[in-house]
């Protein structure tokens, strides 16, 4: 018998090949996207919603299943993850923001991301102030922390042992998916493209309205606009499959959800605005402006095959994107057609300045309780008297709003 045709060198062979598992390849795609799905939902269940925003609680033996997970995958430290995304929220767009591609260029961001990420945990200053109520527990400062790619590399002794040498490549992919998906495709293109629900402060879209492959965590502008949400999807055709994680979680006693986004809601329309209304309106005014966005775009949409001249296609392209978004975020280049569309459309220009004077509701910081009221009062009646069916119809709604 020879060394080759040795029984005992044969199965070595064989392991070495397939693994233990021996899988079709059907099956190890299944399993990889399978693994790399667990990633993505302790990113975005465990360290994003649960331990950066408090948006719930998890059960201890989730938590540490998907820290210990994580360790295994990404070697990331929950505090320093944690620290860099409340940073990110804090200096959104800014400078001082570990990786907006606003500032850093969206090429940077997506193909450097992780560098970005290692660059912001080696802050300690970042650390200290964003950092507070992480775990700080014994396995975490002699293990999770202390040995980051020993994790890793027992996932790479894992894999192969499992699935032989094509695991290889299953643990190339656990260690990409991440930079490629969280660090590329949420910071950089989730901040470039995308459609926006809402007037979030910053440049945040959502990529697609169904968040599979990343978790929900591709509705990044629901997200930025309400961060303290354990829900990402807003809209009926939005999907967030991380939610649904969490429901399941809750509904098993494993998780308890804290906050979900608020709700407009609506009751018997007062003669008059109130501070109740006012107050409705503050606490809900990313939903009250999308929904004034709606409005106008159907007015838009109207004044346009009214228009007894037809304006060039470019100005037409230009205003439709822009119209209802806020005066600061419409860029130079599209001042001057929107400007041109303003002109032929007297509603439209109308419908612009009113929706100005309503924010500024909530942005003025020097008017009392009782002057914004009187304000919103003084605006609900010339929406009523403008003569465009909309704004009535939005400020019906307005003074039907409660808390």
């Amino acid at each position: 018998m020879t060394l080759m045709t040795s029984p005992l060198i044969y199965e070595v062979l064989t392991w070495a090949d397939a693994g233990l598992l021996n899988l079709s390849a059907g099956s190890l795609l299944i399993v990889t996207l399978a693994l790399t799905h667990i990633t993505i939902a302790g990113v975005t269940i465990y360290l994003h919603r649960h331990q950066a925003h408090r948006a719930l609680d998890l059960h201890p033996a989730v938590a540490h299943f998907f820290r210990a997970w994580l360790w295994l995958t990404t070697g990331m430290q929950t505090k320093a993850w944690a620290a860099i995304h409340r940073k990110h929220h804090a200096k959104c767009e800014t400078p001082e923001d570990p990786h907006s591609p606003q500032t850093r260029g969206l090429k940077t961001v997506f193909w450097r991301g992780a560098e970005l990420y290692r660059a912001e945990a080696n802050n300690l200053e970042t650390l200290q102030k964003y950092g507070h109520a992480t775990p700080n527990d014994w396995i975490e400062k002699h293990l999770y922390s202390r040995f980051p790619w020993q994790g890793l590399a027992l996932m790479l002794i894992i894999d192969f042992t499992l699935f032989g040498v094509i695991g290889l490549t299953i643990w190339a992919v656990q260690m990409l998916w991440i930079p490629v998906t969280a660090a590329g495709i949420i910071n950089g293109v989730g901040h470039v493209w995308g459609y926006r629900n809402f007037e979030a402060p910053d440049a945040s879209t959502n990529i697609v309205p169904w968040g599979i492959l990343i978790g929900g965590e591709e509705l990044h502008n629901n997200h930025h606009t309400y961060p303290t949400s354990a829900k990402l999807s807003i809209k009926p055709y939005e999907f967030d499959i991380g939610y649904v994680y969490i429901k399941t979680l809750s509904l098993l006693g494993l998780a308890k959800i804290k906050k979900v986004p608020p709700k407009l809601e609506t009751g018997a329309i007062k003669p008059v605005a109130d501070e109740k209304t006012l107050e409705a309106l503050i606490a809900n005014r990313y939903e009250v402006m999308a929904n004034y966005a709606l409005k106008m775009k159907s007015v838009y949409q109207q004044e346009l095959k009214n228009l007894n001249r037809q304006l060039d296609n470019s100005v037409q392209k230009t205003a439709k994107r822009w119209v209802h978004r806020d005066a600061e975020k419409i860029p130079q280049s599209a001042f001057q057609a929107l400007q041109a569309a303003r002109e032929a459309m007297p509603k439209i220009d109308t419908m612009i300045r009113m929706r100005e004077e309503l924010r500024g509701l909530w942005l003025s910081t020097t008017l009392s309780t009782e002057q914004l009221t009187q304000e919103l009062q003084a605006w609900c009646n010339k929406a009523e008297q403008s003569g465009i069916l909309a704004l009535r119809e939005f400020s019906t709604v307005l003074r039907s709003a409660s808390v």
